[in-house]
């Protein structure tokens, strides 16, 4: 662990704060990213090399949603009361099992126990991350601060692209996931060594009062209005962008693997970008006293545009609408920065992971129904996908996503005491 104590910490100069705090985080959450969006690269290989159907490669992949979305509730109850070092930290060596256990799968249930506990290890990293901004960084700072981290996670889905389409083609996956296991661990330990760790009472706390916290958040009206939008939003764009998006472009827009594998680094460029630019926008808006949920509000509608263009087929400029898709996709990142204000500070883990829970419980959900839609219609003798099948079921999650933001329109409730 470091050396530095908290109080020394905090009299830090901000470029030695960002080395000790929000580096090794970021790069939790950069590997986070790169095991959620690898599959959209490895995916047609592992169809092919384990001759599964387009639900069942949709189940493997989603396994990881599942996973992540079911640590949600014991992870935000100890982010508050161990902190986000230890958490992280421990779950990160049960990534690296996962990645281990996935390199050496010879079936679909193998694959899905390693895919599962990839999920389980890296479900702390976001919201470790942003529960470390918030105890370091200033309150004001925070969308800029959770936009970076969420920018890291961009890199690491460019580098699940096409560098990682030369490495598959290169040395194959299963090698691939076993450096993955390596550097995983490697992380972990930068974590644990080099982050410090700040003073807190919670750990003390009794179990019952902690859980009771999660459960006032969830019976929170306010909560209720923007958690929908922004789990089915977050939820479409990380089902499509880590799976669908690569047979999409593959059946609709007609690209080869070299260029499917480019046109989703220009999406993860996108998503790097995004998020840097919505963080540095609601940062300015803030300072003018707009509201970070308008920004967010404003984001999810022009993401709600651009899958308009995906559904009527625009493929001109596969390039271009991948990189608007990565862009815009992310901007409901803001929301969690809304959710900090919305409760207080002794309840910003809790808050955070139980919207993250509804985010990825809607990733499971879409990712493995889109499959299971697309799977209605029968598969061209070449493997090709029914236009059809992306079409009803692209359609639906965007339906879905218009009520959500209707509802967060209408609905006004009555904030309640925690």
């Amino acid at each position: 662990m470091t050396k530095f104590s908290t109080r020394a910490v905090d009299r830090l100069p901000a470029v030695q704060l960002f080395a000790l705090i929000f580096l090794p985080f970021a790069m939790g959450y950069f590997f986070s990213y790169l095991y959620r969006t690898v599959n959209a690269v490895i995916g047609p290989d592992l169809a092919l090399e384990m001759s599964l159907s387009p639900g069942e490669l949709g189940m493997l992949t989603s396994a990881y949603f599942i996973a992540f979305a079911a640590a949600q509730v014991p992870v935000g109850i100890y982010l508050d009361s161990h902190g986000p070092r230890r958490v992280v930290t421990l779950l990160l060596l049960v990534a690296a099992v996962g990645a281990f256990l996935f390199s050496i799968g010879d079936g679909l249930w193998s694959l899905v126990a390693g895919r599962a506990l990839i999920g389980l290890g890296v479900a702390a990293c976001l919201m470790g991350a942003f529960k470390a901004m918030g105890e370091w960084f200033p309150s004001g700072k925070l969308p800029l601060m959770n936009g970076l981290v969420v920018a890291f996670g961009g890199l690491g889905a460019m580098v699940a692209t096409a560098p990682t389409e030369v490495l598959v083609s290169e040395v194959g996956w299963r090698y691939g996931f076993v450096a993955l296991a390596f550097v995983t661990l490697w992380v972990a330990a930068a974590i644990w060594f080099v982050v410090p760790e700040r003073d807190r009472a919670g750990a003390f706390e009794p179990m019952a009062s902690r859980v009771a916290g999660m459960v006032s958040i969830y019976r929170s009206g306010l909560f209720w209005r923007v958690a929908p939008l922004a789990a089915l939003s977050q939820g479409s764009f990380l089902a499509i962008q880590t799976l669908w998006a690569g047979p999409w472009l593959r059946d609709i827009a007609g690209l080869d693997s070299r260029a499917i594998s480019f046109t989703l680094l220009a999406g993860a460029a996108g998503f790097v970008l995004g998020n840097v630019a919505v963080g540095l926008i609601a940062e300015r808006l803030a300072r003018r006293n707009i509201p970070p949920l308008v920004t967010a509000a404003g984001g999810m509608a022009l993401f709600i545009l651009t899958q308009l263009l995906v559904l009527f087929e625009w493929t001109s400029a596969p390039g271009v609408l991948w990189f608007i898709f990565g862009a815009t996709g992310t901007t409901g990142v803001v929301m969690f920065s809304v959710l900090a204000r919305m409760f207080p500070p002794e309840f910003a883990g809790r808050a955070s992971t139980s919207q993250n829970l509804l985010i990825f419980g809607a990733a499971f959900a879409l990712q493995w129904g889109i499959g299971e839609v697309i799977n209605i219609w029968p598969i061209a003798a070449d493997g090709a996908y029914s236009i059809m099948g992306y079409r009803t079921a692209f359609g639906i999650a965007l339906t879905l996503q218009l009520a959500a933001f209707v509802w967060m329109l209408i609905y006004r409730p009555i904030p309640k005491p925690l």
